[in-house]
């Protein structure tokens, strides 16, 4: 599958992408790699990300999931 989002990885293992003409930070271990039709995962600050029509798409914010350390 193509995405229609420019993706890519820092040097501190993060993704980000363009969604629209805004620079978003995807998350780390969370995302789904290769990512798919239909995969949707939520960063460490709560915001919720889907793949739909092979684009990135951020569905709303949530509260922030636990972290144990």
């Amino acid at each position: 599958m193509e995405l229609k989002n420019r993706i890519w990885m820092n040097g501190n293992l993060e993704w980000y992408a363009y969604i629209g003409d805004a620079e978003v930070f995807l998350g780390s271990r969370e995302v789904p790699i290769p990512l798919e039709e239909g995969d949707k995962w939520t960063n460490a600050y709560g915001d919720v990300f889907e793949v739909v029509d092979s684009a990135i798409v951020h569905m709303e914010r949530v509260e922030p999931p636990q972290r144990y350390w």
